[in-house]
C-alpha cells in the first residue's frame, strides 16, 4: 500500500491504527457519519502536505480507498414526487446521473452562508460541464415554512443566477437520510452514487476544486465517467422581461421628489422621480465590479441605498463593497471593501483597504462628537452578522475612541450567528442583519435592526451601544408597524398570502417577500420594495390604498443640450390587437408650455368588469417626437372603469418641431360577470395631430376620448 497518514497522525506504510480500521468498518453504517473517519484521516494529512502534488496524491489515495470499500456509502435516490427547477423533468440519481461526479449542495435560500457558497459553485461549473462528467445539484432543504414554497425557490434561483438543477426537498428527506446538520453542506458523489467527500459551511473553494478534480481524474482512468448531456431547461428563460428584477431596497431623498431604487436583479441603481420617470440608470444589466462614469460602472446584486443631497451610498452586496455615487460628477467610486469576501470581524483599516462581507443595508447617522451631521454610514454586515460603521468624517462612536475619516470597523455584534442581547455591543449577537432604520431623537436615540434569521427587530443604543430586543415576528409577507414605546407589532398591510394584488386597500393588498421600505419626510407615503413581485409599491398612509410606482423599461442618458435622450422608450408597451380601432382626431393647434388634458370616456360591454389582477393601462407615443415627454411619465394604470384617469401632458417650454402626431393608446383587460367568466383584452388608439405655434393659447386644453367597446 502507499504511504498514508491516519487520523491518529501516524504515517505508516500499509498500516493504519485501530481507530482508522474501526472507521472503515463503520462506513457500511451509511450517512455522512460513515464517511467521517476516512475524511478526517485525509484532512489531517492535508494539513502537513507541503506541495500541490502531495495534496493531489493524498486525495487520490483517499478516493481509491473509499472506492475499494466492500460496500459503497450510497445516497438514496430523489423522491419521485419532488418538484424540480432548471430541468426538463425529474432527475434520478442512478438512472440519469450514473457515470457522473455529482456535487450535492444542501442549501436554503435565506441563508447568507449558502449564498456565499454560490460563487464557488458557479466557478466550478465554468471549469467542468456535464460533458466533462460533473454536475451540481442544489438540494433545497428549507429551514422555515415559507422556504418550502416552490414559487419562493423559483425567485431565489433567479435572484442568485442558479443555473444547475434544483430539487425542492421540502420535507428535508434526503437531509435526514444523510444526517446533514448544517447549511450549507456539500456532498461529492462518485459515478455510482457513492459518497466520497463532504464539506460543511462556506470558504472551502480550494478543497471543492481539489476534491472534484481528483474524483474526475480517478474515475476517468477507470473508464466510469460518461459524457452524456443532462436535459436542462432554465427557469429564467421562460419569463418575460421586467422593468425591475428583485428590487431589494428603496429610499427617498429629503425633498420627497426623488427615489433611489436598488434594482438588485439587474445589478443597477435607478434614480427616479416621484412619478416613476427615470433620471439616472447606473450600472447593469449584467453583474460586474467597476468604478467610473455611470455608463461604465458595474455592481453585483446591490441592496441598501442611502441618499443625501446628490451623494448616494450603496451596499454592493455580492462585490462585498460600499460604493459612492456622485450625481453631480456622474461618477461611481469604492469607499469600503476590497472586492472579495472578508473574514475580518474587527475592522479598523481605511475603508478601501478593509475587507468586508455581504453588506446588506446602509443608513446615515451621526457620531458621538456631533461636529458634523450624518458623518457616519451605518452598515448591516449580513455576512459576518454584525453592524459596522464607515466614518465619513473624523469622530467617535459610542464606547469608542477617536476615529479618522475613512475608517471602517465593527460597531456591534460578536460575529457569531445568534440572537443575543447585551449591554456591551461587541458581545451581542445577530443573525444576518438585513435592514436598518435610525431614530436619532430622544428618547430613542438608537438604530433599529431587522435581524433576518432570528425574525426579530433589535435596537442598538447610540449612547452606549447596548443591544436590546424590541419585537419578534412571524415570517409572513406582510408590512408591519412597530410601536417602540409599547413594544408591540401590528400588521399595516398585506394578508399573509404571498401574491400580488395592487390598487386595493391595505387589508386586501398582498406582497411577496418585500425586502425594503422607506417613508417620505412628511409621512404621507410609504414606499415598499416588493422584491419577489419585481415592483415598487406605494402605500398612501392617509387613504389606506396601495398602488404600483410605474417604471418604464427604459434607459436614460444625460447628454449636453438634450437632458433626457431615451433609449428603447417604448420597450414595455404591450402590442395592441390587430383589431384595435385607430381613431383619427381633428388637428389641434397648441403652443410650447401648454398642458393637454385627455379625458378618457371608454365604455365596456354590458355585464363586464375590469380584470383586477391584469394591467389595464394607457400609453402615449409620438414616433420621432419623443421630446414631447421630457421629464414626464407617458404611461399609467386604469384601475376602475367608473373612474377613468385624466391624462395630462405638459408640452416642453422649448419645442423641437412645428408639428407632431401624439397617439393615446389604451389596453383593457376585462371579464364577463356571468357564469362563463370569459376574459378579453381589447385595445384602442387615438391619434392626435398637433400644430405647434408661437401664438398664445389657453394654458390648458381638454380633449375627450370617447369609445364604446
Amino acid at each position: 500500500m502507499d504511504c498514508v497518514e491516519c487520523a491518529e497522525g501516524k504515517r505508516q506504510l500499509g498500516k493504519q491504527c485501530g481507530r482508522c480500521r474501526q472507521g472503515e468498518k463503520m462506513a457500511a453504517g451509511g450517512g455522512l457519519a460513515g464517511l467521517l473517519p476516512a475524511q478526517t484521516q485525509l484532512e489531517y494529512a492535508l494539513l502537513d502536505a507541503l506541495t500541490p502534488q502531495e495534496k493531489d496524491n493524498l486525495v487520490y489515495q483517499h478516493v481509491s480507498k473509499v472506492d475499494s470499500w466492500g460496500q459503497d456509502l450510497k445516497v438514496p435516490d430523489f423522491g419521485e414526487d419532488l418538484e424540480w427547477l432548471n430541468t426538463e423533468g425529474p432527475i434520478s440519481l442512478y438512472k440519469d446521473l450514473g457515470g457522473k461526479v455529482v456535487v450535492l449542495d444542501f442549501f436554503t435560500y435565506c441563508c447568507i452562508n449558502c449564498i456565499h457558497l454560490l460563487p464557488d459553485l458557479h466557478a466550478l461549473e465554468r471549469n467542468y460541464s456535464d460533458k466533462d462528467g460533473l454536475l451540481v445539484v442544489g438540494v433545497h432543504s428549507a429551514k422555515f415554512p415559507n422556504e418550502k414554497v416552490l414559487e419562493n425557490i423559483k425567485s431565489a434561483i433567479l435572484r442568485y443566477n442558479i443555473t444547475h438543477p434544483v430539487v425542492n426537498d421540502a420535507d428535508v428527506t434526503l437531509w435526514h437520510e444523510l444526517e446533514v446538520s448544517c447549511w450549507p453542506t456539500v456532498v461529492i458523489l462518485g459515478p455510482r452514487g457513492n459518497m466520497l467527500f463532504s464539506l460543511v459551511g462556506e470558504g472551502h473553494k480550494d478543497k471543492l476544486f481539489l476534491f472534484t478534480s481528483i474524483a474526475l481524474k480517478f474515475y476517468k482512468e477507470k473508464g466510469q465517467i460518461k459524457d452524456n448531456k443532462i436535459g436542462l431547461k432554465l427557469y429564467r428563460d421562460s419569463l418575460p422581461p421586467s422593468p425591475l428584477l428583485f428590487p431589494g431596497k428603496v429610499t427617498v431623498d429629503s425633498s420627497g421628489d426623488r427615489l433611489v431604487i436598488a434594482d438588485t436583479g439587474h445589478h443597477r441603481i435607478l434614480v427616479v422621480k416621484k412619478n416613476g420617470q427615470i433620471q439616472h440608470t447606473i450600472g447593469g444589466p449584467n453583474s460586474g465590479r467597476k468604478d467610473g462614469r455611470f455608463s461604465e460602472a458595474a455592481f453585483s446584486s446591490p441592496q441598501g441605498v442611502a441618499i443625501k443631497n446628490n451623494i448616494i451610498y450603496v451596499a454592493d452586496t455580492e462585490n462585498h463593497l460600499i460604493r459612492k455615487i456622485d450625481l453631480d460628477l456622474e461618477m461611481v467610486s469604492t469607499v469600503a471593501g476590497i472586492g472579495i469576501q472578508g473574514l475580518d470581524k474587527e475592522g479598523g483599516a481605511k475603508g478601501e483597504e478593509q475587507p468586508i462581507s455581504s453588506p446588506w443595508d446602509v443608513i446615515f447617522g451621526s457620531s458621538v462628537s456631533g461636529t458634523h451631521e450624518d458623518d457616519v454610514l451605518w452598515i448591516a454586515m449580513a455576512g459576518t452578522h454584525q453592524i459596522w460603521a464607515l466614518m465619513l468624517e473624523s469622530g467617535k462612536l459610542p464606547r469608542g475612541s477617536d476615529l479618522k475619516r475613512g475608517t471602517c470597523l465593527r460597531f456591534a455584534g460578536s460575529g457569531n450567528e445568534e440572537n443575543r442581547n447585551n449591554a456591551y455591543p461587541h458581545k451581542a449577537g445577530f443573525a444576518q442583519p438585513s435592514g436598518l432604520s435610525l431614530a436619532s431623537e430622544e428618547p430613542w436615540n438608537c438604530l433599529f435592526v431587522a435581524d433576518s434569521e432570528s425574525s426579530t427587530v433589535r435596537t442598538i443604543s447610540l449612547k452606549d451601544g447596548a443591544v436590546k430586543h424590541l419585537v419578534g415576528g412571524e415570517r409572513d409577507p406582510l408590512i408591519k408597524i412597530v410601536d417602540p414605546k409599547m413594544k408591540n407589532c401590528a400588521t399595516l398591510a398585506g394578508t399573509g398570502e404571498a401574491s400580488n394584488i395592487v390598487g386595493s386597500s391595505f387589508t386586501r393588498s398582498t406582497f411577496n417577500e418585500p425586502g425594503g421600505l422607506c417613508v417620505e419626510e412628511n409621512g404621507g407615503l410609504l414606499y415598499v420594495a416588493d422584491t419577489n413581485n419585481h415592483q415598487i409599491k406605494v402605500l398612501d398612509l392617509e387613504t389606506k390604498t396601495v398602488f404600483m410606482l410605474p417604471i418604464l423599461n427604459t434607459e436614460m442618458y444625460d447628454v449636453v443640450d438634450h437632458p433626457f435622450v431615451q433609449k428603447n422608450k417604448m420597450a414595455s408597451i404591450p402590442k395592441l390587437p390587430k383589431s384595435a380601432p385607430n381613431i383619427q382626431l381633428p388637428s389641434l393647434t397648441v403652443t410650447c408650455g401648454q398642458t393637454l388634458q385627455f379625458l378618457l370616456r371608454l365604455t365596456l360591454p354590458a355585464d363586464t368588469k375590469l380584470t383586477e389582477e391584469a394591467p389595464s393601462s394607457w400609453f402615449l407615443t409620438a414616433e420621432g417626437n419623443e421630446w414631447l415627454f421630457q421629464e414626464q411619465n407617458p404611461s399609467g394604470r386604469i384601475e376602475d372603469i367608473s373612474h377613468q384617469p385624466l391624462i395630462a401632458l405638459q408640452l416642453p417650454s422649448s419645442c423641437l418641431s412645428s408639428e407632431a402626431v401624439l397617439s393615446i393608446k389604451v389596453c383593457l383587460y376585462y371579464c364577463s360577470k356571468g357564469r362563463s367568466n370569459a376574459c378579453m383584452m381589447k385595445g384602442i388608439s387615438f391619434n392626435q395631430p398637433l400644430q405647434i405655434t408661437n401664438t398664445h393659447q389657453d394654458s390648458t386644453a381638454q380633449i375627450e376620448l370617447t369609445y364604446a367597446f
